[in-house]
């Protein structure tokens, strides 16, 4: 039999039953997620917010209760978990968009605004924030929040019960964080700790700067996410130096793995110095400073003005939390530049950045070594390759080229559009990146007067660039919906 028929044989349509049952318990937790943005607008003074709010929480609740109880699965297929981790963050943009529209926005507006928050962009078309009700605020910082830390983790470690549906979900997660299999749910609740840690800290830190509370708690959520929703149309122009470096700090830490934190605090400060892809980070937030802080000197901008803005934005895009510090449409090509490739590496694999991640460019980077390497070494030489103390798999090199490549091709595809429509193609390139990596930086392209199918495109980057492009093309490749199915 050949290969083609063999993967016929043995593969498998999605069961419709199943992926309902498991994002109908997740709607629960969206519902629950989605009552805490009600209950501030209340706080607010803002009863039609809070009203439209409660309405989608109860509607999640009204499809989730019975869908929750259909018959589950000993096991879940991986097109299933996929599928499953899509319709969650949907689903989450979804239920948001009524509730945002009582602020004025348009429809398709407020689609790309919950979009751009549950996933952790921040690109807006906003204008006029000091004009925005407060709990439109607080509700795009909310959504950021959660959708930093995921929908699923959440879910897993708030109402899924722990088993092999937990461990297939978590997927990728567990293979961060070095776990056994058999602990999703713990690694879970262990992750939401640390997050809950890192949010609470970076809202004393804020807090202390800022002398206000409640600017402190949004920028917290909106940074520790990577997520780069500001209060303030400039972003973070005007709110001092002290403040600006502060958030990026809390940003920066919500970049590197939450696992680590985890193992540095059971196993001591040593796994800090023993993780390559913190190294690999703080060795790129480095070299994307310096190189931005050349391109700015070269461009003529002062001494005074490089050292303030280069490390802050450099940061700001390789942790993918797009707050800016001055207008990035006034950078010169060459730092706009500089900027995309930041934005496209992005932060740490189970982190809550962005981009194809730091991991897999120390993979390719290993392996293009290896390659070179091996053209000194005798043909009966073995070369393996490996990543610090752990030894590469094929299946970890063969994710790692493939991720970047369909990184290169989304980007490349979403960027047509822009220039068929005439945009200059070093501000289209910038604003397509930082959709596909989740950043938020802007030109200023994204804006309410964007073309509608402009703004699907970019929608589209920031669904692709959160679930790693993967989980969509499973949900839009026929056969996952066509074909035999297994028994639940």
């Amino acid at each position: 039999m050949g290969l083609e028929a063999q993967v016929r044989t043995l593969s498998y349509a999605v069961r419709p039953a199943v992926v309902v049952k498991y994002l109908g318990q997740l709607s629960l937790a969206l519902a629950a997620l989605s009552l805490v943005p009600s209950l501030a607008a209340l706080v607010y003074g803002d009863p039609e917010f809070a009203l439209r709010g409660l309405a989608m929480a109860l509607a999640c609740v009204g499809l989730g209760l019975p869908a929750s109880r259909l018959q589950g699965a000993a096991e879940l297929q991986a097109n299933e978990a996929l599928v499953i981790t899509a319709g969650a963050f949907i689903g989450a943009s979804l239920i948001t968009i009524w509730p945002l529209m009582s602020a004025g926005l348009s429809f398709g507006d407020a689609w790309l605004e919950a979009i751009s928050a549950v996933t952790t962009t921040g690109l807006t078309t906003l204008r006029g924030l000091d004009r925005i009700p407060e709990s439109v605020i607080f509700d795009r910082a909310w959504m950021q929040w959660y959708g930093g830390l995921g929908i699923v983790v959440l879910g897993i470690a708030l109402a899924l019960r722990p088993g092999a549906v937990a461990r297939r979900l978590m997927g990728p997660e567990l293979a961060v964080s070095h776990l056994s299999l058999g602990g999703a749910k713990t690694h879970a609740k262990r992750m939401l700790t640390v997050y809950l840690a890192l949010t609470l800290g970076g809202t004393i830190l804020l807090w202390a700067l800022w002398g206000d509370a409640e600017r402190a708690l949004v920028h917290t959520l909106a940074a520790v996410s990577t997520g780069g929703f500001a209060a303030f149309d400039d972003s973070l122009a005007s709110a001092g130096t002290a403040v600006q470096v502060g958030v990026t700090l809390v940003a920066l830490s919500g970049a590197v793995a939450l696992p680590v934190y985890y193992r540095a605090f059971t196993n001591g400060a040593s796994e800090l110095r023993r993780d390559p892809q913190l190294a690999g980070l703080l060795l790129a937030a480095l070299a994307a400073t310096v190189l931005l802080g050349l391109f700015m000197l070269a461009a003529g901008r002062p001494w005074p003005e490089v050292l303030h803005h280069a490390p802050l934005l450099a940061l700001s895009a390789q942790t993918t939390a797009g707050f800016s510090t001055l207008p990035i449409a006034d950078l010169d090509s060459a730092s706009k530049l500089s900027l995309i490739l930041s934005m496209a590496v992005g932060g740490d694999v189970g982190s809550t950045a962005g981009g194809f991640k730091i991991l897999r460019l120390l993979i390719v980077l290993r392996i293009l070594q290896l390659v070179v390497l091996r053209t000194r070494l005798s043909p009966h030489a073995v070369a393996e390759p490996r990543l610090g103390a752990s030894r590469l798999l094929p299946a970890d090199v063969e994710g790692a080229f493939v991720l970047v490549l369909l990184y290169a091709l989304m980007i490349l595809l979403s960027w047509l559009p822009f220039l068929v429509l005439g945009y200059p193609p070093l501000d289209a390139l910038f604003e397509v990146v930082s959709a596909v990596a989740t950043c938020g930086l802007s030109t200023g392209i994204t804006a309410t007067g964007l073309a509608a199918g402009l703004k699907l495109v970019l929608g589209m980057d920031m669904l692709f660039g959160r679930l790693e492009i993967l989980a969509l093309l499973v949900v839009l490749y026929p056969g996952t919906w066509v074909g035999k199915r297994t028994s639940v």
